[in-house]
């Protein structure tokens, strides 16, 4: 009898394909395994920016229409805004439901004049932004329109809110994913804006 024709030699072949059949999903399996854990258990607050260390996008964008405080415009979005101050950069939009629980731990954060806040207003409606400063405070010094969404992109966002602290040297220095909660404000937010305060320009 030939080899092909024995039934052990042809099980055995059938066998082996199924093997090699079953190592690319072996392969996926563990590297799927080792991104979740690399990345903080799956918390997307701590995915990493490739942005983080490197100079922030010299951003241009429009003042918000109408905006103004005590009878002063408040400005768009320059490349001169972020000079030679510590800044906390803010992506956010009127539409976006954690936007709206965060907006007034920034409006307690803007009481501390050592840094400025500055918003980034994401691919909304003007009539709507102005209102949504209008119900909780507006904590920024200035406020870019991003109507359609591309000086987002430069900055590396991957969804509204996020939240980035820009040092005196124009780098970024931190990233937050996701909105500022009571428990992060506290314990990581305000304790990496006191590291870009004490470090040296």
């Amino acid at each position: 009898m030939s080899a092909q024709g024995d039934p052990h030699t042809v099980t055995r072949a059938s066998r082996n394909r199924h093997w090699l059949a079953l190592i690319p999903l072996v392969v996926f399996g563990g590297l799927a395994v080792l991104f979740f854990f690399r990345l903080g258990s799956g918390d997307p607050a701590q995915i990493p920016s490739a942005l983080v260390g490197r100079p922030a996008p010299a951003t241009t964008l429009p003042a918000l229409e109408g905006l103004t405080d005590n009878g002063r415009v408040i400005p768009g979005l320059t490349p001169e805004t972020l000079r030679g101050k510590v800044s906390v950069v803010n992506v956010w939009a009127s539409w976006c439901v954690p936007c709206h629980e965060e907006a007034p731990l920034l409006h307690t954060l803007s009481a501390d004049k050592r840094f400025q806040i500055v918003g980034i207003n994401y691919k909304d409606a003007t009539d709507n932004a102005r209102r949504f400063l209008g119900r909780y405070g507006n904590p920024f010094s200035a406020v870019g329109a991003d109507a359609n969404g591309r000086a987002s992109i430069e900055w590396g966002v991957y969804g509204v809110p996020e939240t980035f602290v820009v040092g005196r040297d124009g780098n970024i220095s931190y990233k937050l994913i996701g909105p500022i909660t009571p428990a992060n404000y506290e314990t990581v937010l305000k304790a990496e804006i006191e590291k870009a305060l004490r470090a040296s320009p």
